[in-house]
């Protein structure tokens, strides 16, 4: 049985993934930020299987502190950064209309917020027979994609590959295995009912990729189902 910290994990693919692992009698930290809110993580954490809601807000230093107190003496096998947001309304993200204070807060979340986590649990994976530390990102955070959109959160998401991908180069000295994951178009809030993906599908896939994540494959940007993205 692992042990598996999962951000953002009150809805869509990170409320999937909690559920998922639950079944497979793996213990999952859950963590949201209003976890009084987070009905169907309070339902898995009162019933037979090993959920535990963390209270975690990833912009915030002190939540995270909190987090990494909690889990201080414990061994976390798998790390999942899936907590972001889409950043300002995508009219306000533009190259003519920026709403800065959004881009701001969407780079807390999604490029930051990650690497908070995992300094806050860097003990705990490292106590792990193989830890692994992944991030949900996504393909707007590729280089290679020539599509101008969402300037707030497509930046959000190239900057925390680019720290990732640096994290790799130093965790594999002490046996942590880092990976990208897209997750596909999915249809949850944020990718919208016309998606391509069931949240289903996707966390299927991403558990996957989580398990065949070792220090030989890490630093890698990979799609929900494998097959390799282009940077």
């Amino acid at each position: 049985m692992a042990r598996l910290v999962i951000t953002g994990a009150n809805r869509g693919i990170g409320l999937e993934l909690t559920k998922r692992y639950a079944a497979a009698g793996h213990a999952v930290v859950a963590c949201c930020r209003a976890p009084a809110q987070a009905e169907v993580l309070a339902e898995l954490a009162a019933g037979p299987a090993d959920v535990r809601v963390q209270a975690l807000d990833v912009a915030d230093a002190d939540s995270v502190a909190a987090l990494g107190a909690a889990l201080a003496d414990e061994t976390v096998d798998v790390l999942i950064n899936n907590a972001g947001i889409s950043g300002p309304a995508r009219a306000h993200q533009s190259l003519w209309d920026m709403d800065y204070d959004g881009w701001a807060e969407t780079f807390a979340v999604n490029a930051m917020g990650p690497l908070r986590v995992l300094q806050a649990l860097h003990a705990p994976l490292k106590r792990a027979a193989l830890g692994k530390a992944v991030t949900i990102t996504s393909q707007l955070g590729a280089l290679s994609l020539q599509f101008p959109t969402s300037y707030a959160y497509c930046s959000s998401k190239a900057a925390v590959n680019k720290v990732m991908r640096l994290a790799s180069l130093e965790l594999e000295k002490g046996g942590i295995a880092v990976s990208l994951i897209h997750p596909g178009w999915v249809k949850t809030d944020m990718g919208g009912a016309g998606a391509d993906l069931t949240v289903d599908e996707s966390a299927a896939g991403i558990m996957d990729v989580i398990d065949a994540l070792t220090l030989e494959t890490t630093g890698r940007f990979l799609k929900w189902n494998g097959e390799p993205h282009d940077w």
